[in-house]
């Protein structure tokens, strides 16, 4: 089955705490979402998988990377052309992560966990820490989907605020115009502090242990490729190139900021809008929707037709196909839309979809700009 057939389910967080979803009505939408989806792929005949075209996009991406890096150790450019290779890598950081790791950590690469394995430590190649994202991203996103206090994606620094539920500051009032610069420190604050804090919660609160891990593994596995990183990212540029240390520092530095700043303006647009919800458990933290229901309420869709787009970042454009199906590949997303929206239709439940891109990130300004007041 691919979607969670569930009328009421109870994920466990942590050692303490539980949220529930049930169903009030429409308790036969997931069911009939899920035979309409499996009966897709049973009359076309093929996998839910990736396919050739996943292989040759994996080709792309990886390549999309590693060719700036080899011709930057290879000290044949000047100072600019070094910056301009930076940025590139940085797009190509961000090309792997929306499209082959993030398959590949959800399970929906390849049939073969040991594929997904394998492409899913491309996360540790780009300096972050793959365990801790399938807890943060697989486990608590997909499962607490905008929901205060379980959601790590809308749980920020003080200075940001994504939740009507979180508590609100004077300086979030201008957070409509100084939260795009922040957004770009994304995955530096993984290397640097954000990974190393979460792997202390997880363990903390028996996560570590619920993705088959012991501490002593998961903290040396952390540690030894942030150290690999380093070395081969800043070392090794260091030792093989005429460039600078602070040169490298700003290429290093400009090169995650702009992985950051792309992935953090595809991920929000799909969550932080105008039109999504950001429902809260009553005090027996039961949601009254089911977990299927719960992500249609959630989430939005955007630029579907922008091909190009949606090609670059992973087919995440469908937020809602990829929340209800996180294990099918996202190639297949666009295919499985028209069932998903006309089913969300049949049985009352929102589908939202801003039609452009840059629609989505008006709607996610504005937002930010009605959270930052009372």
């Amino acid at each position: 089955m691919f979607v969670k057939n569930i009328l009421y389910i109870c994920i466990d967080m942590s050692t303490s705490e539980s949220i529930n979803f049930h169903s009030t009505g429409n308790k036969s939408f997931s069911r009939e979402l899920n035979q309409q989806v499996n009966a897709y792929f049973k009359v076309k005949g093929i996998t839910k998988y990736a396919d050739y075209r996943m292989v040759i996009k994996t080709v792309f991406m990886l390549s999309l990377f590693i060719t700036p890096y080899v011709l930057l150790v290879s000290d044949l450019f000047n100072v600019l052309g070094m910056f301009i290779l930076f940025s590139i890598m940085g797009v190509g950081k961000a090309g792997v992560g929306l499209s082959v790791m993030h398959d590949a950590n959800h399970g929906s690469y390849s049939k073969y966990p040991w594929v997904n394995k394998v492409l899913g430590y491309t996360m540790n190649m780009l300096g972050g820490n793959a365990t801790n994202w399938k807890i943060q991203h697989n486990v608590l996103h997909h499962s607490y989907t905008n929901i205060e206090g379980f959601d790590e994606d809308i749980m920020s620094a003080a200075i940001l605020r994504f939740s009507p539920h979180t508590k609100l500051r004077k300086i979030h009032r201008y957070q409509y115009i100084y939260a795009w610069f922040l957004y770009g420190l994304m995955t530096i604050t993984w290397l640097l502090v954000k990974d190393w804090k979460q792997m202390w919660l997880y363990q903390r609160d028996g996560l570590i242990k619920k993705q088959r891990l012991t501490p002593f593994r998961a903290w040396s596995w952390l540690s030894m490729t942030k150290v690999f990183y380093i070395a081969y990212m800043f070392v090794i540029p260091l030792l093989a190139t005429s460039y600078a240390w602070y040169l490298l520092i700003l290429g290093f530095i400009l090169m995650h900021y702009i992985t950051g700043f792309f992935l953090t303006i595809i991920f929000q647009p799909a969550h932080v809008v105008v039109d999504t919800e950001f429902p809260q458990p009553d005090q027996k933290n039961v949601i009254e929707s089911s977990w299927a229901e719960h992500q249609l309420h959630t989430t939005a869709n955007f630029a579907h037709k922008n091909k190009i787009l949606s090609w670059f970042i992973g087919g995440l454009n469908y937020q809602i196909e990829h929340h209800l199906f996180p294990h099918i590949c996202h190639i297949h997303y666009k295919k499985i839309s028209s069932i998903v929206r006309e089913t969300a239709a049949k049985y009352g439940l929102p589908y939202h979809s801003n039609p452009t891109f840059f629609g989505a990130i008006r709607s996610h300004g504005k937002l930010l700009k009605s959270l930052g007041r009372a």
